[in-house]
């Protein structure tokens, strides 16, 4: 694989870094996505029967230079768990969710990482808070270019959450009990969609598998993950799908003839950087190198 980038670097400062981000961001993508048995193979085709890389690192590059602009801006910033941003951004546009919810304590990174993905995806985010959202929140989404996207919601989120119907992406913020309960009021899109219970810290659990409403037809994954303060992901999709478009790959799968030591090896890869002669632009390849 390689990432071919062109930055300003009044705005992305140390472009090797970024590399190295989006690089670490790609694997923990594919670590969120169990595949060890039979049934963890289901629950990835679930999420990855129509994966859109390119609306994934778009959300994850604008995640990262929206959140980094406002930390610098914003003191409400300063909480960003890093790395978990980018992920849930990367996630979401990669699944091609279109109706996104958040229900959380107030306006965060979260926030501006889900719109962005809604915005890659044509798709919209609610965020539903309990308390009216602050002058300076309003003004982060805003000067984010964010504002169309966002409907925020205000109100006891109890109510408000079973007012949305086959979510397909949906990020709740576990800091108490109360909020973790709020996981099994979400309805969730029974055809494919992902269900995200952030801040578990500890032993604390998210759904672990457990989805309302939904018949033996449905595959049900939950995993956590060692990210930001702890985060459980849960897969939901119908294995149906999934068998067909296993068989029609298997199908078309047969290995084709190739001539002796036509394939190679990766063992590893660098950065590579060119400078352009006209425009001054400097450009960084990570190249593979082969045996």
């Amino acid at each position: 694989m390689a990432i071919v980038l062109s930055v300003d670097e009044g705005t992305i400062p140390d472009p090797h870094q970024l590399c190295d981000d989006i690089v670490e961001s790609l694997k923990l993508i594919k670590d969120a996505v169990p595949s060890t048995d039979s049934e963890h193979f289901l629950i990835k085709e679930t999420v990855l029967m129509e994966w859109s890389a390119n609306s994934a690192t778009k959300a994850y590059l604008d995640t990262l230079k929206l959140c980094g602009n406002h930390k610098r801006r914003y003191d409400l910033w300063m909480t960003k768990e890093p790395g978990s941003n980018e992920f849930i951004s990367a996630l979401a546009a990669g699944m091609k969710a279109k109706l996104i919810v958040e229900v959380a304590y107030g306006v965060s990174p979260s926030t501006v990482a889900l719109a962005a993905a809604a915005r890659q995806t044509g798709g919209r985010l609610v965020c539903i808070l309990p308390e009216p959202v602050p002058a300076e929140s309003k003004k982060v989404i805003k000067d984010s270019g964010l504002k169309d996207i966002v409907d925020f919601k205000t109100g006891d989120p109890s109510k408000l959450l079973p007012n949305y119907e086959k979510i397909d992406f949906s990020l709740v913020d576990c800091k108490n009990d109360e909020y973790t309960g709020l996981l099994k009021l979400i309805d969730v899109n029974p055809r494919r969609s992902v269900v995200v219970a952030n801040n578990l810290v500890g032993e604390k659990k998210g759904l672990g598998g457990h989805v309302r409403c939904l018949n033996d037809e449905v595959v049900v994954r939950s995993t956590k993950h060692p990210i930001g303060k702890g985060m459980e992901v849960t897969m939901i999709g119908k294995p149906n799908d999934i068998e067909k478009r296993d068989r029609r790959s298997r199908e078309s799968s047969s290995p084709p003839k190739i001539r002796e030591n036509a394939m190679k090896k990766t063992i590893s890869s660098s950065w590579i950087v060119k400078v352009d002669e006209k425009s001054g632009e400097e450009h960084i390849y990570r190249v593979p190198h082969f045996i």
